[in-house]
C-alpha cells in the first residue's frame, strides 16, 4: 500500500501556484534540493511525470494538473482534521480584513470551517477595498489582512497566489454588448483594482466605455449584472455561480492577472492569528 506524504503534497501545491522551486523552498522553509527530492519521490510513488522543467517557469504536466485537484482536497481535509483535534490551546480574538468579493464568494466556506475547528476563537471579519484595508490609518485596526495586488510578486513573503482577471456578465449581457457602442461597466468605487484595470485596458485598446453603476459591495454588483445593466471584472476564483465568465471575448481586451496576499500585521500576536493565516492560505491556495 502506497501513501502520499502530506508535506510533499503541500510543496507540490505551492510549486503549482508559484511556478518555481526557489519560491516554494522559501515558503516551506526547506532547501531547494530538498523540494526537488520531494517531487522526485512523489513522481516515483505515482509513476507519473508531474512537472515540465525545461522553461523559465515550471509548468504542470497533464498528470500534474489532475493531481492538483486531489492535492487541494487532501490538504484541506488534513488541515480541518488537525484543527479539530488540536484546538485546545487556540483561543482569543482575530480581526480579519478582506476585500468584499472574497467575503461573498470564497471566505464564508473557509471561515465556517475555521469556526467549527476552533470554537474558542472570536473572529471579527471586516470587508473593504484593498486600498483602504492597507492604508496607514486603518491597517493597525486588523490582525490579518487579505488584500489584492495590482502587480503580483511571488517573491513577496505575503503572496499567496496569482489569479486571472476575467470579464463577467449575466447570460443575457452579450446582446447588450453587441448593441452598445460603449462598454457598460459595473464597478466598485474609485480605487478598486478591478475598476482600474478594466478602465486602463479598455482605454489602451481605444475601446469606448462608461460606468453605469457603482457599488462597493459584491452583492450589489451581482444584482446589477443579473439585471443586465452591464459587465464587470473579477478574479476568476471569485466569480459567483449565478454569473458567467466571458471566455475569449473578441471585442474586449485581455485583463492579465493580479496577486492575492495575506499579511499578519503583528508577528508577535497570539497563536490564533497564525492558525487562521495558515487556514486561509490552505483554503485559497
Amino acid at each position: 500500500m502506497k501513501n502520499l506524504p502530506i508535506d510533499t503534497l503541500r510543496s507540490f501545491s505551492i510549486i503549482a501556484e508559484t511556478g518555481g522551486f526557489t519560491q516554494t523552498a522559501e515558503q516551506v522553509g526547506r532547501s531547494q534540493p530538498a523540494i526537488s527530492q520531494q517531487i522526485k519521490k512523489l513522481e516515483e510513488i505515482l509513476g507519473q511525470s508531474l512537472l515540465h522543467r525545461d522553461g523559465p517557469r515550471i509548468e504542470l504536466t497533464s498528470a500534474g494538473n489532475e493531481l492538483l485537484g486531489y492535492c487541494r482536497q487532501i490538504l484541506s481535509l488534513n488541515d480541518q482534521v488537525i484543527g479539530h483535534f488540536d484546538n485546545s490551546a487556540v483561543s482569543g480574538r482575530v480581526r480579519f480584513g478582506i476585500p468584499s468579493e472574497f467575503a461573498v464568494s470564497l471566505l464564508p466556506k473557509i471561515v465556517s470551517r475555521f469556526a467549527q475547528a476552533y470554537p474558542n476563537v472570536t473572529l471579527e471579519v471586516f470587508s473593504d477595498l484593498s486600498r483602504n484595508l492597507v492604508a496607514g490609518g486603518q491597517r493597525n485596526e486588523y490582525d490579518l489582512i487579505l488584500a489584492l495586488q495590482d502587480r503580483p510578486a511571488a517573491s513577496n513573503p505575503d503572496h499567496i497566489k496569482t489569479d486571472e482577471l476575467v470579464w463577467v456578465s449575466s447570460n443575457g449581457t452579450q446582446n447588450l454588448l453587441e448593441k452598445s457602442q460603449s462598454v457598460p461597466l459595473i464597478a466598485a468605487p474609485d480605487g478598486c483594482i478591478y475598476r482600474q484595470r478594466a478602465i486602463r485596458k479598455l482605454s489602451s485598446s481605444k475601446k469606448p466605455w462608461h460606468i453605469v453603476y457603482t457599488n462597493a459591495d459584491l452583492s450589489g454588483i451581482q444584482a446589477a449584472i443579473a439585471e443586465g445593466m452591464g459587465i464587470t471584472v473579477l478574479a476568476r476564483s471569485t466569480v459567483p455561480d449565478n454569473l458567467s465568465i466571458i471566455e475569449s471575448p473578441k471585442d474586449l481586451p485581455e485583463l492579465g492577472s493580479m496577486g492575492i496576499s495575506l499579511k499578519q500585521m503583528n508577528k508577535s500576536s497570539g497563536n490564533a492569528v497564525k492558525v487562521l493565516a495558515d487556514f486561509v492560505k490552505a483554503g485559497l491556495a
